[in-house]
């Protein structure tokens, strides 16, 4: 199965590959470089990265005020930290049906337009995204066992803060995703420093 480092948006869903769930796809995300070397190291093989339409937070990075400056700009933006951090560059994922993008991901957006309907965060464990739920942001946490704790509490901080800005301030409740083939044991060293770190 492949893995693909995308935004965790409620409205992406990948019909084929498996999400690991980053805001704005890492973009601009301070500690983004360090945990890319966490993932590879966990999952051993060649990881993806995808850009999404209308993403929130690229639109706040880049101070635009249009959707269509924002989702102009996401591709080339993307594809550039693709190559900066060797990632492969998988391509775009559109309000329109299941798009079949390179190196064998497949996905589109799903929300309503310019609605944020999730209403939970939910951290991954145990190896990506496994089942997809319109109401929830999703975090990849796979990778916290292996880092500097101060690095997994101000990566995932981060990405919470901007879910629960974007939904008006209100505190989002916190779940976990523990299945996956990184398995049992390692999702439970997972929870375990999410838990530690106030974070769930």
């Amino acid at each position: 199965m492949a893995y693909v480092i995308t935004c965790g948006d409620e409205g992406v869903q990948i019909n084929v590959g498996t999400r690991l769930g980053v805001v704005g796809a890492g973009y601009k995300l301070p500690g983004f470089s360090e945990v890319v070397k966490i993932l590879k190291k966990i999952f051993e093989k060649d990881l993806r990265i995808a850009a999404s339409e209308e993403n929130d937070w690229l639109k706040a990075q880049f101070n635009l005020a249009s959707w269509d400056q924002v989702n102009a700009s996401a591709q080339q933006h993307i594809e550039a930290l693709a190559d900066k951090e060797k990632l492969l560059y998988a391509g775009y994922l559109p309000f329109s049906d299941p798009r079949q993008l390179k190196h064998d991901i497949k996905g589109h957006m799903v929300r309503p337009h310019k609605i944020h309907i999730a209403n939970k965060i939910s951290f991954s464990l145990g190896g990506g995204e496994q089942t997809y739920n319109l109401g929830h942001f999703q975090v990849s946490a796979d990778w916290v066992a292996e880092a500097d704790e101060k690095l997994a509490k101000s990566f995932l901080g981060a990405q919470v803060d901007f879910y629960e800005k974007l939904v008006g301030g209100n505190k989002l409740e916190r779940v976990v995703e523990v299945e996956g083939d990184l398995g049992e044991e390692v999702a439970a060293k997972n929870e375990a420093v999410l838990k530690k770190l106030g974070l769930i």
